[in-house]
């Protein structure tokens, strides 16, 4: 199959047929998994702190340091926390947190040698604006940093922080969050590393489908430099709690019909589940270099999740024990393995379970 160009899946993206589209996904699913393997993670999401000094306006999550419900997680609750993901099967953390104005990369090396030095248990954490944060802090470079967290026991690096890959829709989104260039630069020097990542995006609202597209591609391309990047996540913005809901300039509007697909101009409007299902499938023709592409039952539900995996997806993700930031949004899908499983053989497919890598640990 040839390489589409940004050109191309502009026209895609815009007036493709859906289920033409989700065909073409479909099929090129196939030819990457010719075992019919769909797989998840049994793993928890931890998030150290919700105190953070970004306040990016699509978050529901972050406080203030001095906010009544502003926390920072002991290490006796992070363990335990730990030690009931591997009594439910799990093997990885994600471990996230807000920008803590105190923290300095001190902080996080004590973190990972702690629970390192307790737990066999891969720790996929701390997503670009962490990384940038903690070699800003310390004045060190970004690869130094990586390299030091390596050495302490980062395994590998969420994707977290990219939302849409373009400065015009993060100066909106995120003033003081990095740019576009530092995320990418966070994610180069750790495939340089040989740590391995994933790469996601946040659409549904206020980019335009040009944005959408030069994510796609700024992605694909550092995908081809380094091969680093295990799997791509595309999942839709949750208004609930929001600034950028509560502020009217980008309120929702007239019902819909501004989606940001449908009309271009449209200043702000909630992904659909029709076009969430057109992004993931547009994602998985345009990533050709990229493995795995992940559905996302925390934010569409398991139906629409299950959907997805005849839209071009092969993972479902996480069994997510634990979820806080989506949850702070109103968003809060709570399935089972068990459910999972059964989503999986729904679509035909065979259930199997990974590690943070894709290795098969076991099948259903």
């Amino acid at each position: 199959m040839n390489r589409i160009s940004k050109k191309e899946a502009l026209t895609l993206l815009k007036s493709a047929d859906l289920l033409d589209l989700g065909q073409r996904a479909d099929e090129m699913r196939q030819k990457l998994h010719q075992d019919e393997i769909v797989t998840f993670i049994i793993d928890r999401n931890i998030n150290y702190t919700n105190i953070c000094i970004n306040k990016c306006k699509f978050c529901a999550f972050w406080r203030d340091k001095g906010d009544k419900d502003a926390y920072v997680l002991g290490k006796a609750e992070l363990f335990k926390k730990i030690e009931e993901t591997l009594q439910l099967g799990g093997t990885q953390i994600l471990i996230q947190g807000g920008l803590h104005p105190d923290f300095t990369i001190e902080y996080y090396i004590d973190l990972l040698r702690d629970i390192k030095s307790r737990f066999d248990i891969n720790i996929h954490g701390f997503s670009p604006p962490e990384i940038c944060y903690m070699a800003d802090r310390s004045d060190l470079t970004i690869g130094e940093t990586l390299k030091i967290l390596n050495d302490a026991g980062l395994d590998s690096i969420p994707g977290g922080g990219a939302e849409i890959l373009s400065d015009r829709v993060r100066e909106i989104l995120s003033p003081r969050k990095i740019k576009s260039s530092s995320w990418l630069k966070v994610m180069e020097n750790a495939h340089s590393l040989g740590m391995r990542t994933t790469a996601t995006m946040m659409f549904g609202s206020v980019e335009k489908p040009e944005d959408i597209i030069e994510h796609l591609d700024v992605v694909r391309n550092l995908q081809d430099k380094t091969e680093g990047f295990t799997a791509f996540i595309p999942w839709t913005f949750q208004p609930g709690n929001t600034e950028l809901v509560r502020n009217s300039e980008f309120g929702i509007r007239n019902k819909r019909q501004n989606s940001a697909i449908r009309n271009p101009q449209s200043a702000f409007a909630v992904a659909t589940a029709v076009e969430y299902l057109r992004i993931l499938a547009l994602s998985r023709i345009y990533l050709d270099n990229i493995k795995n592409i992940q559905a996302s039952w925390v934010t569409q539900g398991i139906k629409i999740a299950e959907v997805a995996l005849r839209f071009g997806a092969n993972d479902l993700g996480s069994t997510m024990i634990e979820e806080n930031v989506v949850a702070s949004a109103g968003i809060s899908y709570r399935v089972s393995m068990d459910d999972i499983i059964g989503a999986i053989k729904n679509a035909g497919f065979r259930p199997a379970q990974r590690d943070t890598y894709y290795n098969i640990l076991r099948a259903f």
